[in-house]
């Protein structure tokens, strides 16, 4: 979206250019046409992102859970999902009550401890055998930035790429929240019946958020590497989960914080 802006400099210059910003909007996401939660998104990949945020929240399992999805006509803009789920698959009930608004920095926020996540695991990460290279790793961040095209007209947003072993980028998206970009490339994945993702890497451009751990593992990842660091919450949830946890992935140097045993040296 272009916008004018008046660009000034200690030097004394001035003057009015247009700049182009990230696109921002609400996103409410109805099940069966009751509202279930707005979330704050770049428009564009709705339907992946919607995939993947059930599945973040363990609603979905697979493609076959959804049996259908539109923009609702009651609303101007295209800003309403209505989700319609298969028969015997619904919301918990826990979901359904705290009926929340979610913002574009925000991910799973029901989930309140590493503890409240064991049992609800569809995959089982640790058992995992993926193996990469330092070398292999220290590749992905410029492979992600490469193909972040509208980062580079805005300089906004966060991206989100799914690698397979060899490092070959296969999934990409980005969004001005980081849960966001992931729950599109997740979502994309499930609905072309590829989960559980494993021997797979994700990698993101910011840092490694507990919500961003939960949803590698709801994904069945076993590697989730960051740009910047992790929180201590993350960790604790990698750890506990099996997955590898890498940040400040930079150059040529990174910080494992568990599962070093994936990483080949």
């Amino acid at each position: 979206m272009r916008r004018p802006v008046l660009r000034l400099s200690t030097s004394g210059s001035r003057g009015r250019r247009p700049d182009t910003l990230a696109v921002e909007e609400p996103l409410e996401i109805r099940v069966a046409g009751a509202p279930l939660t707005i979330t704050m998104r770049t428009p564009g990949d709705d339907f992946d992102l919607v995939t993947g945020f059930l599945a973040a929240e363990g609603v979905i399992a697979g493609p076959d859970d959804v049996t259908g999805m539109r923009y609702c006509a009651d609303t101007v803009e295209q800003n309403t999902l209505d989700v319609v789920l298969a028969p015997g698959v619904r919301p918990p009930d826990t979901l359904l009550t705290r009926a929340f608004t979610t913002t574009s920095a925000c991910g799973v926020c029901g989930k309140a401890s590493v503890a409240a996540l064991r049992d609800d695991r569809p995959y089982d990460v640790a058992a995992d055998p993926l193996t990469l290279s330092p070398e292999l790793l220290a590749a992905l961040p410029e492979r992600l930035r490469a193909a972040q095209r509208v980062f580079d007209r805005t300089g906004g947003l966060h991206a989100a790429g799914l690698f397979d072993a060899a490092g070959e980028l296969l999934v990409l998206r980005e969004d001005v929240g980081r849960h966001n970009a992931v729950d599109k490339v997740v979502g994309r994945a499930l609905r072309e019946g590829r989960l559980p993702l494993a021997g797979h890497v994700l990698m993101v451009s910011g840092r490694a958020s507990f919500e961003l751990t939960q949803k590698a593992m709801q994904a069945g990842i076993p590697v989730l590497a960051a740009v910047s660091a992790p929180s201590s919450l993350a960790v604790d949830l990698a750890a506990d989960a099996g997955m590898t946890l890498v940040g400040f992935l930079r150059g040529e140097t990174m910080n494992v914080y568990t599962g070093a045993h994936r990483i080949t040296i």
